[in-house]
This record gives structure tokens, sequence and C-alpha cells, in this order.
């Protein structure tokens, strides 16, 4: 390795270093090769190296599981110049719970003030910052990969002794709503009120996405028990003061969209408009992708058109509701007309489905 540097004249920076790594994170064992040739590079200590180097050898170790060889890593640097950083024991927690460690994951988590702090003891205010912001990390990160019991079991037990924030909560409100478990979410809700916490609007959104995305909406009761939970939810914002914002009005109209209910889309998004609650890009995208569903193009396209007066660039998405359409009619002139006039009006860049949806319709052609 170093003869091939010397023959094509390269002298190795850090920023050579990292740029090396990044190509080499799905080679571990030639990453790890080339680190640890850098790192006997002279002077010793070698200027080449950072925490940032550090960390991200550490990543690349950590999605093969060698975490022995992490350990050794995260010692060597506690040993020398270059402490480990929140960052190296954030990106070990990830891959240790990825990998399915979750206890090793915890524990590496609680070993972190041993390695960390040092640096920080002086300024207690950014300590807790820093132990909140990783402890919500921690609880982020189980939650995701499908460990919300391990989660709360760990948030039960220290949240007596931990300064707990509206933060950590919606966490697991979020994770309880995402597997449809309602009911414990609405539990997590109301401890959290009862500990002097109010949950702003990020959380009621949380709450409103787990009430409205996984219901059932048909037969039409079900859709109306669906909008009066909704409903309430919005009033109990309204009641502590909360205003919704454009996320809680989306969330809704993403529901009258599954519902067929085009009347009751429409009317919220003049509702919304009067409010001055101006719709984002997902907003639109939503309406217009049911639109496009069921054939009334030319709502969608005026739809589309008030979109873009309104200042919000279409997306990627937004267009693809439209190819959709048009590849299930078999209209190619529609489609090509479409893509011409995207390129020109320059909005936004298509995207890899956009053209297999295309490549898709014109491949099934006589």
């Amino acid at each position: 390795m170093e003869s091939s540097l010397q023959i094509h004249g390269v002298s190795l920076s850090p920023f050579l270093l990292h740029q090396t790594l990044l190509r080499l994170q799905h080679s571990s064992k030639i990453a790890l090769s080339f680190f640890l040739f850098s790192k006997s590079l002279p002077p010793s200590p070698s200027p080449l190296l950072s925490t940032s180097s550090y960390n991200l050898i550490i990543d690349i170790l950590g999605k093969v599981r060698q975490f022995d060889v992490v350990w050794q890593l995260v010692l060597e640097m506690d040993q020398s110049d270059i402490s480990p950083d929140s960052s190296t024991f954030t990106i070990l927690i990830r891959r240790l719970i990825a990998a399915g460690f979750t206890r090793q994951a915890i524990r590496a988590y609680d070993d972190m003030r041993c390695f960390v702090t040092a640096g920080i003891d002086t300024d207690r205010y950014n300590h807790s910052q820093n132990d909140s912001f990783c402890f919500c990390f921690l609880l982020d990160t189980l939650c995701k990969y499908g460990y919300v019991k391990v989660a709360v079991e760990i948030f039960n037990e220290r949240k007596s002794g931990f300064r707990v924030d509206s933060k950590m909560y919606t966490i697991l409100i979020s994770r309880w709503c995402k597997i449809g478990r309602i009911d414990k979410a609405e539990r997590f809700l109301e401890e959290m009120m009862e500990r002097g916490m109010e949950p702003n609007v990020v959380t009621y959104n949380v709450m409103l996405n787990g009430i409205c995305r996984r219901a059932s909406l048909h037969p039409d009761e079900r859709f109306d028990r669906t909008i009066r939970n909704a409903e309430k939810m919005f009033d109990e914002m309204r009641r502590r003061g909360i205003e919704p914002d454009v996320t809680s009005f989306s969330i809704v109209l993403h529901v009258y969209s599954r519902a067929h209910k085009p009347e009751l889309t429409f009317d919220k998004l003049k509702y919304m408009k009067e409010k001055g609650i101006f719709p984002s890009v997902a907003t639109y995208t939503s309406v217009i992708k049911y639109l496009c569903s069921c054939g009334r193009l030319e709502e969608a396209e005026k739809l589309l058109g008030e979109m873009v007066s309104n200042g919000v660039s279409p997306s990627a998405a937004t267009y693809n509701c439209f190819f959709k359409e048009y590849r299930g009619r078999k209209d190619v002139n529609g489609a090509l007309k479409l893509y011409r006039k995207v390129k020109e009006d320059k909005l936004c860049e298509l995207s890899l489905h956009t053209y297999n949806i295309l490549l898709g319709m014109f491949m099934k052609l006589d």
C-alpha cells in the first residue's frame, strides 16, 4: 500500500484518508488495513487521524459486527489525544441495536459517560443537554429497529432519576402509534401531562397520525369514527392553545383521499387557506395522488397549477401520480407532453422511479 502511494506520488492527508474510508465502507477488511496503515505512518501519534476518522472506521466495523475491534479502537482513542465524542457512541449504539444486541447498546450508553464527560464537566448545562440527546437517541433507535418494549422498559427504569422531557415521551408515543397501539400511546400522553409537560404540535401530530394512518375507512361508519377521533384531537389542541399546523391538516386530508371523499377534501383545503395555513408539497401531492387514481386528471392538473402559482414546487412524487395514471390509460402522448413540460419548467428533477414508470409504459407498446 505504501509503495503504491509512493509510486504515484500521492501524499496521504486527513481529507484523503476520510474520503478513502468512505469509498471502502462496504469492504471492512481493506478499510481497517488502510486505517491501520495510516496510523503507523510517522510521526506518532499520526496527525492523519481524528475523531471523525475513528468514528468512520467504527461505523464500518460495526456494520459487520466487529464489536471487539470497535471497543479496542474506543479504548485506543481514550488513551490518546483523540478523545471519543458523543457521535462515537451514537454510532456504536446504532450498530449494536441493528445487530440485535440491545443490552450491549444500553451498556454502551452507560459507559459513554466515562469516556465523554471529561471534556464537558465544567459546563453542566451542556453536559445535561448532551446526556438528554443521547438518551433520546437510544430510545429512538431501539424503537426504529422494533424494540419498543425494551425502550419503554429502560425509560420506566430511569425516568425517576432522569430529567425527562417531552421529546422522550413523543418518541415513545410515536412508536406505539406506528405499531397500532393507540391505547399505549394515549397512556403515555396522559402520563406526560401528569408530570407537568405540555404536549406540543409535534406530539399531537404523532397522535393524529396514529389515529388516522392505519384506520380502516370502509364502511362509512369506520370513516366517521376515525374523523370524530381526529376532530377530538383538534379540539384538545385548541383547548390547550395549540393551533393545528399544515402537517395536522395533511394527515386528515390523507384520510379523506383514502376514503374517496373529494368534496370533503376540497372543503378542508379551502378551510386551511382561510386559516392562513398554506398546503405543503406533501399536502398537494396526497390530494393529487387521490385525484389521479380516481381518473380525475383535469382536477389534478388544476390543483397542480394552483400549487405552482402559490410558490410550491412539485416534487418527482407529484409528477409520478400523473405518469402512473397515463400508464394505466396507455396514454403515451399525455405522458410525453407532461414529461416535456417538466423538463421545460425545471421545477424539479425527475427520479429514477419516474423513468421506470415511463420505460415500463413504452416497453408494453406494440
